[in-house]
């Protein structure tokens, strides 16, 4: 499913603020003619897109999933729809079977901002040293502690992709890894903005990423430029996987 995270306090349901996750079990518990409750691959933070992201819910209703997903969507807000829908395996759970989750964020690095844009990217007008972010970017990939990203408990997570292309003003960064922290993108990309605007350089980025310590890092990016892509599954699907402790917290952005 995707969404347009821009008004919404996230993926996660809450009782006093509009979310994805509510939208979703409305129209799904319409369509159903029962209560429903979905379980999201990533719990995406305020204003925190999503093009990849991947739910499971359970339902006695005897449509098929063409007749189901044809349904949803006509009661979804424009800014939220299902892509595909299909049966999955009774041990499938959207989250701990997930093996890896994908995110992009964009910059807009340019002298003028796009309005047609503006909900998606991040502008920045001064010029950002794209070759420097990279090469620091490269730290990252492994198992790191990646507490100095984290808003909230830190913890240990592998990072398997961590790397940025350009087209045009447009400055992508996509990095995959098999969790993330509430928050650690977005930390990520505030400070290798640093390294772009000449602020530190990569060794002192490694020394941010090995202090464990969020006081030393950058500020967190806008959430307009985060997108979740991709989540992976083992092929042929999985079991639930038993959450280790440090991601009883986790977030996913």
């Amino acid at each position: 499913m995707a969404y347009d995270g821009t008004r919404y306090a996230g993926f996660q349901i809450q009782t006093n603020a509009p979310t994805v996750q509510a939208e979703l079990e409305k129209a799904l518990g319409r369509i159903c003619g029962e209560p429903l409750r979905i379980t999201g691959a990533g719990r995406t933070d305020a204003g925190v897109h999503a093009s990849g992201q991947v739910v499971d819910f359970r339902t006695k209703s005897p449509l098929n999933a063409a007749d189901l997903g044809r349904g949803v969507n006509a009661l979804l807000p424009e800014d939220i729809a299902v892509s595909a829908l299909e049966p999955a395996e009774e041990s499938f759970h959207a989250r701990f079977s997930a093996t890896g989750r994908t995110y992009e964020y964009r910059i807009r690095n340019a002298g003028e901002r796009d309005p047609l844009e503006r909900r998606r990217e991040h502008w920045l007008a001064p010029t950002l040293d794209l070759a420097a972010m990279a090469e620091a970017s490269e730290v990252l990939v492994g198992r790191h502690d990646f507490s100095a990203f984290a808003a909230g408990p830190g913890g240990i997570r592998t990072i398997r992709k961590a790397a940025w292309c350009r087209d045009a003003a447009l400055l992508r960064f996509e990095i995959s890894a098999d969790a993330f922290l509430r928050g650690m993108v977005r930390a990520i990309v505030g400070t290798l903005i640093w390294v772009g605007r000449g602020k530190i350089d990569r060794a002192a980025f490694a020394e941010i990423v090995a202090s464990r310590d969020r006081a030393r890092a950058g500020p967190s990016a806008p959430a307009n430029g985060l997108c979740l892509i991709a989540v992976d599954y083992a092929l042929g699907g999985a079991a639930p996987q038993t959450p280790a402790p440090s991601e009883l917290n986790e977030a996913d952005e």
